[in-house]
């Protein structure tokens, strides 16, 4: 029999109301407020019926992505021809999260700055009803409070998932809208220093790519053409892989340098192999219970060969074929290369797969790796790219058109005096992006004990 004495420390939750059978979601006591707390679901509306089909083959559609660097921004364009599925279309102010990342804080917001519209149907859209301001949520989403009840609301043992079903029984608390402007406007204020070192750092990156072309000798691109259109162009036959006007155009020199232009071809010393001369292909559902780093065209910010992330999963989650990455080892994306997505193993994982999407491949010893880098991330590959892939249906490259990019080559002594000086940017920039973390954090704990208590 139930007596008075323990009636107190029961809590009655109607059967209508359970989203998920887990007695923690209705003991959980990590809501606490000043404010009135509210369900999420009286203040938003999912948006999963704006979708569109790419039915225009060759008009280029800018599509978004979400990640927890970022939240929301425009990743690449694809063209209709490419898009086999429909895609949802944003609008400003509406959120998106990632199901499956949520938990580490893929969320964002599209602001009127960012020029692409269209998001992988992957992602959860939503948009606010007019009782809650999208940027009091979005700030909300980030604060250690609220991303533990994120954590707790969560399912599934090997991908942690987060429905918007689930997300609608969430609580928070819900100020007016005159209050959440006020702390809005607040936490934007706090918001400023952290913004003038995010300008500061990109001012730093466009100061390596000048100086990279001044040391290098290289002339813009427009002025060679310029010159190039003054006389017939000289194609040796014996260079020639393709006969199509696409690829013998691309075959132009975009750049012309002090220095000799020496090809791709002439550097690598491993090409899907490695150093023992065996293929590097693994077929992952082969080794269903093997642990793997993945590595995957997500998980590279593009142009700059930073790794957003490395999940960890084992050989059944990947249905495709892989490629192991070995130590000091380059990767670069073969499919939509106007990313210029790159990057280096310097860690001292042993078990590091990547996506087939990515060439794999070492350069010979006598090249410095970080000046290569360097090279990987400037318009000097960025442009011949841009001139083999326009107007492709299915923007990739493929080994010809890889092992024929060109780069200046200096001398050893002068490689390394570059990328020892880029390297030392490369520090100033990290260090005023540490800074510009800090301010946020500081911001956004601010405006958390301005919500809970």
């Amino acid at each position: 029999m139930v007596n008075s004495q323990t009636i107190k420390y029961l809590k009655i939750v109607p059967f209508s109301q359970f989203s998920l059978w887990d007695t923690k979601r209705y003991t959980s006591k990590l809501i606490s407020s000043n404010y009135s707390i509210v369900k999420l679901g009286t203040c938003i509306v999912e948006q999963s019926k704006k979708y569109k089909i790419f039915e225009q083959k060759e008009v280029d559609f800018g599509i978004l992505g979400v990640n927890n660097k970022k939240g929301i921004f425009d990743a690449y364009t694809q063209k209709g021809a490419e898009i086999n599925q429909p895609y949802k279309k944003m609008q400003t102010g509406w959120l998106a999260y990632n199901p499956y990342r949520i938990n580490v804080g893929s969320i964002g917001i599209k602001l009127e700055e960012h020029q692409n519209e269209y998001i992988s149907p992957a992602y959860v859209v939503f948009s606010c009803k007019e009782n809650l301001l999208p940027e009091f949520l979005f700030f909300l989403f980030k604060t250690n409070t609220f991303n533990n009840v994120i954590k707790e609301s969560t399912t599934g043992s090997v991908r942690q998932n987060l429905t918007f079903e689930t997300l609608k029984n969430l609580e928070i608390p819900l100020p007016s809208i005159e209050e959440q402007t006020r702390i809005v406007a607040a936490y934007n204020a706090k918001l400023q220093s952290a913004q003038v070192q995010v300008l500061q750092s990109k001012q730093l990156e466009i100061d390596i790519e000048k100086y990279l072309f001044e040391q290098l000798g290289i002339i813009e691109a427009d002025k060679v053409k310029a010159k190039t259109k003054k006389a017939f162009q000289i194609i040796k036959f014996s260079e020639t892989q393709r006969w199509d006007a696409l690829f013998l155009l691309g075959n132009l020199p975009t750049f012309v340098s002090k220095y000799e232009l020496v090809k791709f071809s002439d550097i690598i010393k491993y090409f899907n192999k490695g150093e023992n001369g065996k293929t590097i292909r693994i077929d992952s559902p082969k080794f269903p219970n093997d642990d793997f780093r993945y590595v995957g065209m997500e998980h590279i910010e593009k142009v700059t060969g930073i790794l957003l992330d490395m999940p960890e999963v084992k050989g059944k989650e990947i249905k495709s074929q892989t490629l192991r990455i070995p130590k000091n080892f380059f990767i670069y994306g073969k499919l939509r290369p106007y990313l210029n997505k790159y990057w280096i193993n310097d860690t001292d994982f042993d078990n590091i797969i990547c996506s087939s999407e990515f060439f794999v491949f070492d350069t010979i010893d006598s090249l410095d790796k970080l000046f290569f880098k360097y090279v990987l991330s400037s318009k000097i590959i960025q442009n011949q790219i841009s001139d083999k892939t326009s107007g492709a249906r299915m923007p990739r490259i493929n080994e010809d058109i890889f092992f024929n990019l060109q780069f200046p080559l200096p001398s050893n002594e002068k490689q390394k005096e570059i990328s020892i000086y880029i390297n030392s940017i490369k520090e100033d920039i990290k260090k005023l992006d540490v800074l510009s973390m800090q301010n946020k954090q500081k911001a956004i704990l601010v405006f958390e004990k301005a919500i809970f208590n």
